[in-house]
């Protein structure tokens, strides 16, 4: 017959039991308090680099996106604040609120053109407009750490994929699968015709037609009843080409 342990084992096991754990627990401990030490470490170096290379981070723009690598890295969001050290150092969230308040000033202004669908490489365009700057200066890095602080104004601000495109949405739209399908079609000509999607889709006429009526009640689309074989274009500013997006005076 198998004898059972007794209390003084139990109690033994436990105290075992006990050990390991604030072994463990030390073990633990010494390893966040090393990493804690370590990554004060890399944001002293970080601040240090940023003294030295303050000129290069403020005017050039790929230099600026490596340098937000390196902080993520680390954990350090110099846009957090526009106070502390980062601010003293770069001023850089002076940069990215300055640029954040023009891009909901441009967003706004071509409203009625692209029914608060803009591209993103044509809003670069009219920013480096406004503020007198070559296309270079400024790069889509910064347009979207920029629209990524506007979220918080619970707008709609927000970068959207749409086939090799990325569109900023201004108005709080919620476009489904079906929507994005009929944007991604018409970059290739600038619009599309029930017909096209029915195609290119295999959709009933039915969905076709309610996809782009949502979409022109939306603002996004325009109509055009005017060509010779009788089937309507839907037409969509935010992904036609043309040179007269970027000439919209954005005041």
């Amino acid at each position: 017959m198998r004898r059972r342990p007794g209390i003084a084992g139990l109690q033994n096991a436990a105290a075992t039991r006990d050990q390991f754990r604030l072994v463990g627990e030390n073990v633990a401990k010494v390893r966040t308090d090393v990493m804690k030490e370590q990554l004060a470490t890399f944001r002293s170096q970080l601040e240090e680099f940023a003294r030295k290379h303050k000129s290069d981070i403020r005017k050039n723009p790929i230099f600026r996106q490596q340098f937000h690598e390196m902080c993520a890295k680390v954990g350090v969001d110099p846009l957090a604040s526009n106070k502390g050290v980062w601010a003293e150092l770069l001023g850089i969230g002076d940069f990215y609120y300055e640029l954040g308040v023009q891009i909901v000033d441009i967003c706004i202004a071509t409203r009625s053109h692209n029914g608060g669908l803009i591209d993103l490489l044509d809003l670069r365009k009219l920013l480096c407009q406004k503020r007198k700057a070559t296309l270079e200066s400024l790069s889509e890095d910064d347009c979207l750490r920029a629209i990524s602080k506007l979220k918080v104004l619970g707008s709609g601000f927000e970068v959207i994929s749409v086939g090799r495109r990325k569109l900023v949405r201004s108005v709080p739209t919620e476009l489904n699968k079906d929507h994005s399908g009929i944007l991604g079609l018409a970059q290739a000509e600038g619009y599309v015709t029930v017909e096209q999607v029915e195609k290119e889709f295999s959709w009933s006429t039915g969905r076709a037609i309610d996809a782009l009526e949502t979409l022109l009640k939306e603002g996004l689309a325009m109509i055009d009843d005017g060509h010779r074989d009788g089937k309507r274009r839907y037409w969509f500013p935010c992904v036609t080409v043309s040179s007269d997006t970027t000439s919209v005076e954005a005041k």
